[in-house]
């Protein structure tokens, strides 16, 4: 059977001079298959990358793990010291958020402000920590408080001005600076641009807070100092998110020391560590504090991201399909003109299933060569797609210029795995037509 296969697998593959309409319906098939293989290993890889790009993103400004009050006392002092002493090896840092209105001058633009501890937060925060890194942030006010600490504890002229210049010394020095300062104010590049706001500019902040009565807000102006700013690459929260001291945004609330709205954790494993760490909750503080992770605050989103791929999926796996139905119509082509040659060699001993592993052969070869064109245009795609600006895209929506590429090893497999069932599947048809050829009529009329 072997034999049969490998002799006359060739011979109908060849360009028919006779046909050429059967051999151009061929090459329609071999392209479009591996046309569909491609396009779809690209589609995966950008919505792959576009999905990795936004967690990333969100991940950064959403922070690994939230640790939330379930009642109205919020999360104590108490809490986040039982929280560092069973689980030193985490970052801890305690924060309060308030909603605010800003302005300068005739401008006017909502805020979200948080309160934190600036040391606490730059160890957690990768947007915080290289805003408090920056040479040029809070110069002004280290300057007026005369602090430096290398030169009150290295009296070596070249090594002090080496510890001066690191990042980790940098970062110390603006923190200090900013908590000295209590109504310092960090505030994002989009919010930057809104007011045109530089460094020691004046931000007004209305806040609100309920009546006694209980039947209305009064208004609470406070003027923040600008310390710096911050780019998280997300235009949403360059807008949005302020960050100010902790004393400050407890002052403006009238809350007692040691009472914050929340907790942020920094793990280096959160969807591993999060279980632990509820599980400590719910045993010695019942009742009074949950925790989230950020694939959870933000699980909407990535549902609906996930949504998307699957029905691109679906809809790019037809283009394999409309492909494959040309080597159908193709491989029936064949088979009828083929009908004597099919009927002498079943009158010559021919098994029908020989004949049928041929014509099952000669589609899957047509199929599985479309398939590996596709995987060699994927390669080169994504090539060209990576190193060359072709797409560019706005980075205040996407968080990035660069079209994200990342084309994930399961999708990959699935693709190639769901193109070659297919072509399977289009092959055996006509191959089992073909096997079913009258010998005894074909031979008599044609």
């Amino acid at each position: 059977m072997k034999a049969l296969i490998l002799y006359l697998l060739p011979r109908y593959l060849r360009f028919d001079k006779t046909q050429p309409f059967i051999s151009i319906t061929a090459l329609l098939a071999f392209f479009g298959v591996g046309i569909g293989v491609m396009v779809l290993c690209v589609a995966m890889a950008i919505m792959n990358g576009m999905t990795k790009e936004f967690e990333r993103k969100l991940f950064v400004m959403n922070y690994p793990l939230s640790v939330y009050s379930t009642t109205y006392a919020g999360v104590d002092d108490e809490i986040l010291q039982a929280l560092k002493k069973q689980f030193p090896q985490f970052l801890f840092s305690p924060y309060l958020r308030y909603q605010a209105v800003g302005k300068v001058g005739n401008t006017m633009n909502a805020a979200m402000v948080f309160g934190v501890d600036m040391n606490a937060e730059s160890q957690i925060n990768e947007v915080v920590r290289k805003a408090l890194e920056s040479q040029e942030i809070l110069q002004d006010s280290a300057e007026s408080q005369s602090f430096n600490v290398s030169q009150k504890t290295n009296n070596t002229q070249d090594s002090s001005q080496t510890l001066k210049n690191t990042p980790q010394h940098i970062r110390e020095q603006n923190v200090l600076a900013f908590s000295q300062k209590e109504f310092s104010i960090l505030i994002g590049k989009g919010f930057e641009e809104n007011f045109g706001l530089e460094v020691n500019d004046k931000l007004d902040l209305f806040f609100t807070q309920l009546e006694p009565s209980g039947f209305g807000y009064t208004p609470i102006t406070k003027r923040f100092n600008i310390a710096g700013f911050f780019e998280s690459g997300l235009r949403a929260y360059d807008e949005a998110y302020t960050y100010t001291n902790l004393s400050a945004l407890q002052k403006i609330r009238r809350l007692p020391p040691g009472i914050y709205d929340g907790i942020h954790i920094h793990t280096p494993k959160p969807m591993e560590d999060i279980t632990p760490i509820r599980n400590f909750l719910e045993i010695e503080f019942p009742q009074r504090a949950g925790i989230e992770g950020w694939w959870q605050q933000n699980g909407n989103f990535f549902s609906a991201m996930e949504l998307e791929k699957r029905a691109l999926f679906i809809v790019l796996m037809l283009i394999i399909v409309m492909a494959s139905l040309n080597i159908i119509s193709s491989l029936l082509m064949v088979v009828m003109n083929r009908r004597k040659e099919i009927a002498l060699l079943l009158s010559l001993g021919a098994s029908r299933q020989e004949i049928k592993g041929v014509f099952f052969w000669v589609g899957n070869t047509i199929g599985l060569s479309g398939i590996v064109l596709g995987i060699v245009l994927t390669g080169v795609a994504l090539y060209v797609l990576d190193t060359f600006p072709i797409i560019s895209l706005p980075a205040d929506v996407y968080g990035s210029s660069k079209l994200p590429l990342d084309l994930s090893l399961l999708d990959f497999s699935l693709t190639i795995l769901g193109a070659v069932l297919i072509v399977c599947l289009s092959s055996y048809y006509p191959a089992k037509k073909a096997a079913m050829v009258d010998t005894l009529q074909v031979l008599r009329n044609e």
